[in-house]
């Protein structure tokens, strides 16, 4: 299972710098608007000590993380509901990914144009955020007329299904209309089922990173300040990512040089860990591990999991002919040094179909099939 963020933004807001130091891939970056049209993906691995940690004390051949996709979508621009700036073309990208990554502009740059000629981050975010509206109004819009015909059909299953979506279709038309983010209605479980076909836009969770200068890394400056607020009210996510910093991070070599050069400039971690942690917690994923001496490998999966849901990650098989599975915490690894002795302290378990699985678990499957 990998985490898929699509990064959006207003243009020239560092999107694509952002996602090309991130990714360490090519991606274009012009001070341009719509420099970027075709969505560039890149992978990168998921930052998580614990990993390497498994790793000195089991010593396997090879060593895996789990993975992160980043799509750079291209600048939408006010319109794009309509069509402006291609807007519809990059709309449909932002439906195909699980989360989004709101990059919004959070510095004064006189070398860097503004698509509008002044930084605003609030304006900038609602015009990001009216689009996305009035693009998912575009899609309730029409599942409502089809919906008379769909209550009349004479599948008892169809036609119930279309009774129960219309007031909760007509409420996210009245809510969308007025820019409402579907996400802020608070909708039930069972309403969200009855919609999910319709993959809408702003039910994905969202993430803001501002991208700031270096002088605002140790301090929020006050643009910085106002998207808080504004992501407050909306129970919203904010980091700070310094999109240049990042991109000189990203052209040194060695993990050594990296290292020295974040120590230098104050920094405790990256932006890329910052971000890809907080959209793992964002979307509610965990990670657990599977270890031995051919490979020790991260594998991601949803909070909530049972065992034999966490094993269909690696397998469907796993989960098909699920039997037991042998369970410790790396936590107990780091503080007994081996699995033998995790198994000597008592800390060695094995768990049924029932067990929900946790964040920094060791586990081992048995299967049958």
């Amino acid at each position: 299972m990998a985490l898929n963020c699509g990064i959006v933004g207003l243009p020239n807001v560092g999107k694509s710098t952002i996602f090309q130091a991130i990714t360490s891939a090519p991606a274009e970056a012009a001070n341009y608007p719509f420099c970027t049209i075709e969505p560039n993906v890149g992978i990168v691995n998921l930052v998580d000590s614990r990993l390497g940690k498994i790793a000195d004390l089991i010593g396997p051949e090879k060593i895996i993380p789990a993975i992160v996709e980043f799509v750079d979508i291209a600048g939408l621009v006010k319109g794009a509901s309509k069509g402006e700036g291609l807007g519809n073309q990059f709309l449909g990208h932002i439906r195909q990914v699980n989360a989004i990554v709101h990059v919004v502009r959070c510095f004064e740059d006189p070398d860097v144009v503004h698509v509008s000629g002044v930084v605003d981050p609030i304006e900038d975010i609602e015009v990001i955020n009216l689009e996305l509206a009035l693009a998912d109004l575009d899609s309730v819009e029409k599942r409502l007329q089809n919906i008379p015909k769909l209550i009349k059909n004479q599948n008892k299953e169809i036609s119930s299904n279309a009774k129960m979506q219309l007031p909760l279709l007509e409420k996210l038309k009245d809510s969308l209309s007025e820019g409402v983010q579907a996400r802020s209605l608070g909708l039930s479980e069972e309403d969200l089922e009855l919609i999910s076909d319709l993959n809408l836009i702003t039910l994905k969770k969202v993430l803001y990173a501002c991208n700031i200068d270096e002088d605002s890394l140790h301090e929020d400056n006050d643009l910085v300040k106002k998207v808080r607020g504004y992501a407050l009210k909306e129970n919203g996510e904010v980091i700070k990512i310094c999109g240049k910093l990042e991109s000189e991070i990203s052209a040194l070599e060695t993990q050594e040089e990296k290292d020295e050069f974040l120590e230098a400039a104050g920094i405790e971690i990256s932006g890329l860990e910052v971000l890809t942690q907080a959209a793992y917690k964002m979307l509610g994923l965990r990670t657990y591990f599977t270890a031995g001496v051919k490979e020790v490998r991260a594998w991601t999966f949803k909070e909530g999991d049972k065992a034999p849901q966490a094993a269909a990650v690696i397998h469907t098989d796993f989960e098909k002919g699920f039997i037991k599975a042998e369970v410790y915490s790396c936590n107990d690894l780091f503080e007994f040094g081996s699995e033998s002795k995790v198994k000597e302290n008592g800390k060695f378990r094995m768990e049924g179909k029932e067990y929900l699985v946790k964040d920094g678990d060791v586990m081992h499957f048995r299967f049958n099939v």
